[in-house]
């Protein structure tokens, strides 16, 4: 992933990349034909989680298997209930995206003893015999200096911290907080914000505009979040305002935010544009291999990109949106 605007030659090895990943030679992808694979997701109603469930749900069925869908409306009781449900239903392989690892892992254990290959998708446990993600280390350090480089290395900084038991989120905050030990000009406020599920947007837009009201212009510098629909939140809180003077970064390439992007004026420093539908895809093939008898790695990982203003059109083509 760049950490700069594209140059001529870092934009055609990225598309280089993306187009690799994007279009991974059918051939060699085993039939799914007589399977049942069960796909187990948090949620479906953020950008990324959606377009990783549909794209899953199309690849099982593009290779000839049936999916079995199950949806947790991003309810941690909901998603208990639905691992121990898809163990009476004995699939011939089961793929779960995103979760709080703390909560679901001894569900997944459970299925790993059931003899089910168990597979997942930005979940980092120690039962999954793979797991399909973006480099969330890479994506962390690069997010982090594109916000130290728009601020100078200088101010305040809100975070959003509501979701450190989930893996992804922990890493990228981690590289955040690693990064700003080399820049003691830049500190987090305390206490830290928290980002919540349901109504993500507008609870980060009311926070956001609470604390405007407190820090007057020039106290603070940037917003950061582990993933962008709180981003979304705060980024209107500070239109609303008039406080376009700070900028806010998040993860995973919405289309609103990247939409925000486009336009100079918008307060978004940037956003980490994850394939979540290649993701999708690149786990069920995994799954598909796997059942045919071939080796996989531990994690298998799909590019990103990091979008700012300058790049923004460009990581829209090679991403195609």
């Amino acid at each position: 992933m760049l950490k700069k605007p594209f140059g001529k030659l870092a934009a055609a090895v990225l598309a280089l990349a993306v187009a690799l990943t994007a279009y991974a030679d059918d051939a060699a992808v085993p039939s799914l034909k007589g399977k049942r694979i069960a796909i187990s997701v948090t949620g479906t109603d953020h950008y990324f989680d959606l377009k990783a469930f549909q794209a899953q749900v199309a690849e099982v069925k593009r290779l000839g298997g049936t999916p079995i869908t199950l949806d947790a409306g991003r309810n941690d009781k909901n998603l208990v209930s639905q691992l121990q449900t898809v163990i009476a239903q004995k699939p011939d392989a089961v793929v779960q995206t995103l979760g709080t690892l703390s909560v679901i892992d001894p569900y997944l254990k459970k299925i790993k003893q059931a003899g089910i290959p168990l597979f997942t998708i930005d979940v980092p446990s120690v039962h999954s015999i793979n797991n399909t993600t973006s480099d969330n280390h890479e994506i962390g350090r690069n997010l982090a200096q594109q916000l130290i480089k728009d601020t100078g290395g200088k101010g305040n900084i809100l975070v959003f911290n509501g979701f450190y038991g989930v893996p992804v989120c922990a890493i990228r905050y981690d590289e955040l907080k690693a990064a700003l030990k080399n820049h003691p000009g830049l500190k987090i406020i305390q206490p830290e914000l928290r980002d919540v599920i349901p109504n993500t947007v507008q609870d980060a837009y009311t926070q956001v505009t609470a604390l405007l009201n407190k820090y007057p212009k020039g106290s603070i510098a940037a917003i950061w979040s582990a993933w962008d629909v709180p981003q979304l939140g705060a980024t209107k809180a500070l239109i609303a305002a008039g406080r376009t003077e700070i900028k806010t970064y998040g993860v995973d390439g919405s289309p609103e935010v990247l939409a925000l992007l486009n336009d100079p004026k918008a307060p978004v420093g940037g956003d980490v544009a994850q394939q979540p539908a290649e993701i999708g895809r690149t786990a069920i093939r995994n799954v598909a291999k796997y059942l045919a008898g071939n080796k996989l790695p531990k994690e298998s990982y799909v590019p990103t990109l990091l979008a700012n203003h300058g790049n923004v059109a460009e990581v829209n083509r090679l991403r195609g949106d």
